[in-house]
């Protein structure tokens, strides 16, 4: 195959397909990103008048949306993809786009050729879950939760952005309906098992238990006697400085401690204190802030690992002042409890 320069400008807009796609997406930094020149190739720009597009709104490109490749990142892509570089005395090196970056890029290029491959961007990104979905069978179950947890995320991200965008102006492909239609079967689940009741509404079961867990300030407290890796990837958007501490047995040895070691790699920033429950406690309790002022406890129908496996679940806010004082009891009592132990 004839060897390219990266800097070549194409005179042909590139055909998007699924499998284009994932020959464009390379693993930086422990992120999926697409590199600027060939997302400019997707939408018929030079690089250069790309990457000054994005110059010009780049209070809309966090560096979690995107970031500029070392040497030696470039390299390994460039040996992978057989291309050179003709960096010349400018040495060049290209931006990465995470997916949500490259979601903001929709909102930001304009014209008719920005909405026609926007829309085929999101049909592939798509295909692209589905594949997942299609190839569990081939996928242990360690890395199939990861991946289910991390397409859930990435959906609802998509979603905050569309109605966050939506609030603040038009987006700029077309009109935000132009694009609605075609991200909705991207973020919707298309299994009811992915629901649970909260607060009487059916809400996403992931985004549920995250979402409540975002809410503390001081300490969470969860019980549970059956956890699993999935239990503490709930967890990521606990604020900093929030002690997070988990009741459990650990029944069946789900959790193992190389998950818990995988996840302080991943998140830093959340220590986990794992505590017996002695016995004590065998119903499934989320308690916020405890003894503080602001402090809220939930009841939960199943394990958070279970969370989008059991349709007939619900988490349930107590709000009475005698439930709290027994859950107090119970909660006191298993602090003396020894520390747990993964294996």
């Amino acid at each position: 195959m004839e060897k390219k320069s990266i800097e070549e400008k194409s005179t042909e807009i590139a055909i998007i397909d699924e499998q284009s796609i994932r020959d464009k997406v390379y693993e930086v930094r422990g992120v999926k990103v697409m590199l600027d020149f060939e997302l400019a190739e997707i939408y018929g720009y030079t690089t250069k008048a790309f990457n000054q597009q994005v110059k010009n709104n780049i209070e809309k490109f966090d560096d979690d949306f995107r970031f500029q490749l070392t040497k030696e990142e470039l390299e390994v892509i460039l040996r992978s993809k057989k291309m050179t570089s003709s960096w010349g005395g400018s040495r060049y090196l290209p931006w990465c786009f995470s997916e949500g970056g490259v979601y903001m890029l929709m909102t930001v290029l304009k014209g008719e050729l920005a909405t026609r491959q926007s829309k085929a961007l999101i049909r592939a990104f798509k295909a692209m879950k589905d594949y997942i979905v299609e190839t569990q069978g081939i996928v242990s179950q360690r890395d199939m939760l990861r991946l289910s947890l991390q397409t859930n995320e990435n959906a609802e991200s998509i979603r905050r952005l569309q109605l966050r965008l939506g609030e603040q102006q038009k987006i700029v492909v077309g009109q935000q309906e132009d694009i609605a239609p075609f991200i909705e079967p991207f973020e919707l689940p298309e299994d009811a098992k992915e629901f649970l009741f909260r607060e009487g509404k059916p809400f996403k079961a992931d985004v549920a238990y995250m979402d409540i867990y975002s809410k503390a300030t001081k300490s969470i407290y969860l019980i549970d006697n059956y956890i699993n890796i999935k239990t503490l990837r709930l967890l990521q958007n606990v604020r900093p400085g929030v002690a997070v501490t988990v009741f459990s047995d650990n029944i069946r040895n789900h959790l193992h401690a190389s998950d818990y070691e995988d996840f302080q790699v991943e998140f830093p920033s959340i220590p986990v204190t794992f505590i017996t429950t002695g016995g004590i406690m065998h119903d499934r309790f989320i308690v916020l802030n405890y003894d503080e002022a602001d402090e809220r406890r939930f009841h939960c129908g199943a394990s958070s690992k279970d969370a989008a496996v059991r349709l007939t679940t619900a988490i349930t806010e107590l709000m009475s002042g005698d439930m709290k004082k027994q859950m107090h009891e119970l909660i006191d009592r298993m602090k003396e409890n020894s520390s747990l132990e993964l294996r």
